[in-house]
């Protein structure tokens, strides 16, 4: 007698735009030339949305869905700052981001009204530049603000873990969710991430997460080179740790960000990684869109 076969979530497939170029137009294109539905947005000409007055983000939306595209995230740098009082430990930080730059007086209602322009439905945010002594309830206070406006926009919070913040692991994401359960918070898992800083996810940690995840972001790392590649280049053993994640996610559809990294190739690259996750899906026996 064999038991009842697991149903597999769909992958919803997208990409981030600047990791194809900084216009608008490349970014469009390659969509596409690519028969991609699903354009993240983050920054346009070098500018990060949440810099931009609200004219602004309109034009941009338009464009977009004048192309019939559609915006499942504003791939925000929301928390991708120092905490309050607090000097950051990191070096470089990629997109990171000056509040004080943000042209509206609340970045947080900034990036929610930047969202329902968008008709984006998921806004991802960090856990503030990384400091010492950091723990999960730190971020009572600013997750408590934006959990309400979540609700209010009807907009889910994806945190994902980023080197340089103090959520910098899936160990750390890991603590985070066990904090802080409302329904709107949860997890982007960056698993290269993780491979990169040397701290890759144990089967336990993708299991406890699985349940609440519905975003994961695609890239691939060549450890012993210290640089990333495209799918199925690198060393992240996606084909043994996805299954993981789909056995136990309570979502039918699974948002898979593209987050090449390749700054030398960019558009070459991404569209390697197009082509790379589309076979992989195949692999697993996941349909893909």
């Amino acid at each position: 007698m064999t038991g009842t076969p697991l149903e597999m979530p769909r992958l919803q497939l997208a990409v981030i735009g600047d990791e194809i170029s900084p216009s608008l137009d490349e970014m469009i294109d390659f969509c596409v030339e690519n028969d991609v539905r699903r354009l993240e947005m983050r920054t346009v000409d070098g500018r990060n949305l949440l810099g931009m007055e609200l004219d602004e983000i309109a034009e941009i939306a338009s464009r977009i869905h004048q192309s019939r595209l559609t915006v499942p995230s504003f791939i925000s740098p929301v928390l991708k700052w120092p905490a309050p009082g607090q000097s950051s430990k990191g070096g470089k930080v990629d997109f990171a981001f000056d509040p004080d730059s943000c042209p509206s007086g609340d970045p947080f209602q900034h990036a929610f009204d930047i969202c329902i322009m968008l008709g984006a439905t998921r806004l991802r945010i960090f856990s503030w530049l990384k400091y010492d002594d950091f723990q999960p309830g730190d971020l009572a206070g600013p997750l408590g603000q934006l959990c309400d406006l979540a609700d209010e926009y009807g907009v889910d919070l994806q945190i994902e873990n980023e080197p340089v913040c103090n959520v910098a692991s899936i160990t750390d994401l890991e603590a985070v969710m066990k904090v802080f359960t409302h329904r709107r918070i949860r997890p982007l898992l960056d698993i290269a991430n993780a491979y990169g800083m040397g701290q890759p996810p144990t089967m336990d940690e993708l299991k406890a997460l699985a349940p609440r995840t519905d975003h994961l972001s695609f890239k691939d790392r060549k450890l012993a080179e210290r640089r990333t590649v495209p799918v199925g280049q690198g060393d992240v053993p996606y084909a043994q740790l996805l299954p993981v994640i789909f056995a136990g996610t309570k979502s039918r559809e699974v948002l898979a960000s593209i987050e090449t990294h390749v700054p030398s190739d960019p558009r070459n690259a991404t569209r390697q990684n197009v082509h790379a996750l589309r076979h992989l899906a195949e692999h697993l026996g996941v349909e893909i869109d």
